[in-house]
């Protein structure tokens, strides 16, 4: 890691990294361990725990675990912290609605351009935001694809919620670092749609062609909170925004029931993903 990566890492770290590096630093000297000690009960080298330390390099999931298990001294604190540092590992703009999916009791979804990151699998994210603008660094890709592949706990939450999600045609089509990656992205996609509680929809590029095309403003994610309140998010230039007057929110609502009727069924987009995961390239 380099001088200038460490220093960015500093300033970014949030308040939940700050006292998970105190804790650490307290528990493990008050139990006589030096940095070197530590990290070899972890698996880790000393410079790792002192990045930890410094708030240099953060405690990913994986070592809040172990600190959990070696020096937690059975207050669960680092457990509890995990929660609020995956959430720190968000873009900003996405961590007001991130609480909301993981919540939610309903969530339906529209996109225009990728697959939707609830979805997405580990390479295609990798892909995905290691060959997006502005460039990231390896250590920061590495730390949205794991915050990204977290999310996929609410397919098996309990109570499990009602998620749909419908994708246009063109987002099957657009592959992401090479085909073997975007074929292993349809082939989670179908196993994903034969989920009991979850629905996916293709929007067919003809569509248009028929006359009505409700689709033409970009994507949506509509949510039904665990208080039944209905909100509806939407990303626009690394701009995350939520909607939550009612009056906007029916509107969209609508909007997206529109999107919904013209999309193929769920039997028929499966099949349809299914025989794209197939085709050679």
């Amino acid at each position: 890691m380099t001088a200038m990566a460490r220093a960015e890492n500093k300033a970014q770290a949030g308040g939940t990294a700050h006292l998970v590096a105190a804790l650490a630093k307290a528990l493990r000297e008050q139990q006589g361990l030096t940095q070197p000690q530590l990290g070899e009960k972890l698996g880790y080298t000393a410079a790792a725990i002192s990045a930890m330390e410094t708030c240099a390099q953060p405690a990913s999931d994986q070592m809040l675990v172990g600190l959990e298990v070696e020096i937690g001294a059975g207050l669960g604190v680092f457990e509890k912290a995990r929660k609020w540092m995956l959430l720190e590992k968000y873009p900003a703009r996405f961590r007001g609605f991130s609480e909301l999916e993981a919540g939610a009791v309903t969530l339906c979804s529209y996109e225009t351009l990728v697959v939707d990151g609830l979805f997405q699998t580990e390479d295609y994210a990798r892909a995905l935001i290691g060959g997006g603008y502005p460039p990231v660094s390896e250590q920061r890709r590495e730390e949205l694809v794991e915050a990204r592949l977290a999310r996929r706990v609410l397919f098996d939450r309990d109570p499990a919620p009602h998620i749909e999600l419908i994708l246009e045609e063109s987002v099957l089509r657009r592959p992401f670092g090479n085909w073997d990656i975007m074929r292993g992205q349809l082939r989670s996609l179908a196993e994903d749609a034969q989920r009991e509680n979850v629905f996916v929809q293709v929007l067919p590029l003809d569509r248009g062609l028929r006359g009505t095309y409700a689709g033409d403003r970009g994507g949506m994610h509509l949510v039904e909170t665990k208080d039944h309140e209905h909100v509806v998010y939407m990303e626009i230039e690394d701009q995350g925004i939520l909607i939550n007057d009612p009056a906007e929110v029916s509107h969209l609502a609508r909007r997206y029931a529109s999107i919904r009727a013209q999309a193929l069924s769920p039997d028929e987009s499966l099949a349809f993903i299914e025989k794209l995961a197939g085709e050679e390239r």
